[in-house]
């Protein structure tokens, strides 16, 4: 339970125990517990769609708040790192340079555009769902399948590649995934498929359509290519990549859910 919190502690704003470890081992096991993080974040987003409902009409401003009440959640942690990733691979043309820009806390022009349209797409993903599908039991699964799938993916990353800033200067402050730089332990990670799958295998026994299974083939497809992106340019991953990562794999699994729901009108 301490290690949830912890993870808890470091992936979100949500308020833990002050006697809750933050140590880097504790930080790097309690890296099996993201794709539960994503429960808790997708529920809040869920909860606040819902509450939007019942003040203003379906779907822009409930589609809104809840976006905004996702990126609260995380202290737009993942958010962050995909913006960092725009700007550092749009300017940078070696791993140095691109490893420099995305440590600069300031937001660029390509983090800026890539942000925008990510953003973007993932509301107008989400609208277009809840526009097709009345929203109930099914369409909840599906948005906390989003963000468990999601960050599963980026801890299966954390296990296919090394730390990339590994051989920084030791007077450069640590990326933000340094703490869980030790990798993932096979058993950790079966610990954190367990928790990825299982909003994705609770919708399909709630709707009966097996096919939602087959929603893992992109985001295997997203995984690979962005796997072999980072291996290419850096020779592994950074924190700002495993947010890139969460946040792209998070808009394919919608994308996924709408072309389905758009194949089967």
């Amino acid at each position: 339970m301490r290690l949830f919190y912890t993870a808890l502690m470091f992936y979100t704003r949500i308020p833990v125990p002050k006697s809750i470890d933050h140590s880097a081992d504790a930080l790097n096991r309690a890296t099996m517990f993201f794709p539960l993080i994503g429960w808790i974040v997708g529920g809040i987003g869920v909860g606040i769609y819902w509450l939007g409902t019942l003040l203003f009409p379906p779907q822009y401003l409930p589609i809104l708040f809840s976006m905004i009440a996702t990126v609260w959640a995380t202290g737009a942690f993942h958010e962050d790192g995909f913006a960092d990733v725009c700007d550092g691979f749009g300017g940078g043309w070696n791993k140095t340079q691109i490893l420099t820009i995305m440590k600069d806390s300031r937001l660029g022009t390509y983090g800026t555009i890539g942000l925008g349209l990510l953003l973007a797409v993932k509301f107008f993903a989400l609208q277009t769902m809840l526009t097709v599908e009345a929203f109930g039991w099914a369409v909840a699964l599906k948005y906390v399948a989003a963000h468990s799938l999601s960050r599963l993916t980026a801890a299966t990353v954390i296990r296919a590649l090394p730390y990339a800033r590994e051989d920084q200067d030791p007077g450069t402050p640590a990326g933000k995934a340094k703490p869980i730089a030790q990798g993932i332990t096979p058993g950790q990670l079966t610990i954190a498929a367990l928790f990825g799958l299982a909003p994705l295998l609770a919708l399909v026994a709630y709707t009966g359509l097996w096919i939602y299974l087959l929603f893992l083939i992109p985001l295997a497809l997203t995984r690979w290519r962005l796997i072999h992106f980072f291996k290419k340019w850096l020779g592994g991953y950074t924190g700002d990549c495993l947010g890139a990562v969460q946040q792209l794999t998070e808009v394919v699994v919608y994308l996924s859910f709408v072309s389905l729901l758009w194949i089967s009108i």
